[in-house]
């Protein structure tokens, strides 16, 4: 935990246990409110992908930070990387059952956005002053 942190929690009277969950749950929302986390994780629900094939799936992310996404995914047990003794060699991605309880959230807020979008699309033209506003 930063120090930074740690001072203004023990400041406000947070049990240093409390303060680990804090930073916890601020490190994982950072990284499931990640929006190439959230491409990947949808991309993998649909089943076990290797790395050129979820590389394509994925618009507009390059390899390096795909790459760095699916480590840090690995690490915090949302993905399985499996190597295959093969030749040429064969890497898959997989999501593992954790990752897959998540798939199920990220699933909703997809969806959410799908049903909004026009709605949210307008707003935002609105507040832009692209579209007069209503009344």
């Amino acid at each position: 935990m930063g120090s930074a942190l740690r001072s203004q929690l023990a400041a406000a009277g947070v049990a240093p246990e409390c303060a680990a969950t804090i930073e916890l749950v601020r490190d994982v929302l950072a990284r499931v409110g990640d929006k190439w986390t959230v491409l990947v994780i949808t991309a993998l629900a649909e089943g076990p992908l290797r790395f050129t094939t979820l590389h394509q799936r994925i618009a507009g992310v390059s390899q390096r930070m795909l790459s760095q996404t699916l480590r840090s995914l690995t690490r915090d047990g949302l993905v399985t990387r499996t190597a295959y003794a093969e030749v040429p060699p064969r890497v898959e991605y997989e999501l593992t059952p954790l990752g897959r309880s998540l798939s199920e959230s990220v699933a909703h807020v997809v969806g959410w956005v799908r049903e909004h979008q026009a709605e949210i699309v307008r707003n935002r033209e609105v507040f832009a002053g692209d579209e007069p506003a209503a009344r």
